[in-house]
């Protein structure tokens, strides 16, 4: 079984063959969780596939909003991708240099939502680049301001009245991307003053089941993504919103269905930062 939009996922080969195309613009999107003390800019500073910018999902994001990295209005996004030199025509290529939290795929989901979309994730990221030898870099590259046409796709995103609403209509389903302890309830969540739990009727699909630990965190074959759906009780057929714990592995999701050539999936923003520190949600155990 074979992707149906493979041209989405781009492997380090072909990158290293084109890295220095003139359409090609390298994004490293990388972000720790907060109790890591560790700073994504400092080791980008460090160490970075040539010609990359840094693309920081904290900071291109609605800073009036109490809850982390949530999207931007399309204005802030134009203006601040504009002056990494990301604009109209150009194939984006994104990465990360730490797998296990997937940055680069709520880049992506990001870029769809503002209307680009021809925007790709390098399978792997800076880590299997670097253990296949490939060149790095510790200057950063001054962009050239470019155009951006921001043009918003609101089909692609849900907040938690709308999530409500279509988990008691039963018109979608929710596919959680967190560990099963988490999705289950049995072990804490790692930000303070959330309750443990789940969104009710949904489904778990922790990250590992989409993208291999073991091998970088590349993307599993089609056959195993769509597996990994079917067996956690997922209709393919039916809408699907994607959550997690602040709306970045559940993009990871999203992105597993557009690489199966599912169009009708939306990211719930918020996710459970929001879900699991209002009480008057409902929320599931076990």
């Amino acid at each position: 079984m074979s992707y149906a939009r493979p041209d989405s996922l781009i492997e380090t080969a072909w990158l290293a063959e084109h890295l220095s195309a003139p359409d090609i613009r390298l994004v490293d999107a990388t972000w720790f969780l907060p109790d890591t003390d560790r700073n994504a800019k400092a080791e980008f500073n460090e160490c970075h596939i040539p010609g990359a910018i840094f693309f920081d999902i904290d900071d291109i994001a609605d800073s009036d909003s109490p809850l982390p990295h949530m999207l931007p209005q399309p204005e802030k996004f134009a203006s601040r991708v504009r002056k990494l030199g990301l604009g109209d025509g150009n194939k984006i290529i994104i990465y990360d240099a730490n797998g296990g939290h997937m940055a680069a795929y709520r880049a992506w989901w990001m870029f769809r939502v503002f209307g680009h979309e021809d925007v790709a994730v390098l399978n792997g990221g800076l880590p299997k680049w670097i253990a296949e030898g490939r060149p790095t870099d510790d200057l950063p590259r001054p962009p050239q301001p470019r155009h951006f046409t921001a043009r918003v796709n609101n089909l692609i995103v849900r907040n938690a009245d709308q999530v409500a609403h279509a988990v008691s209509e039963g018109r979608e389903q929710v596919v959680d991307a967190r560990s099963a302890d988490r999705f289950k309830g049995t072990a804490p969540e790692p930000r303070a003053g959330l309750r443990s739990g789940h969104i009710p009727m949904s489904k778990n699909i922790p990250i590992s089941a989409i993208l291999d630990p073991k091998a970088n965190f590349t993307v599993r074959d089609a056959g195993a993504l769509k597996k990994a759906f079917t067996d956690a009780g997922v209709d393919l057929d039916k809408p699907i919103i994607t959550s997690c714990g602040s709306g970045v592995t559940a993009a990871a999701l999203s992105f597993a269905c557009h690489l199966l050539g599912k169009d009708d999936v939306a990211l719930y923003d918020g996710s459970w930062s929001e879900w699991g520190a209002h009480h008057e949600r409902p929320v599931e155990m076990g």
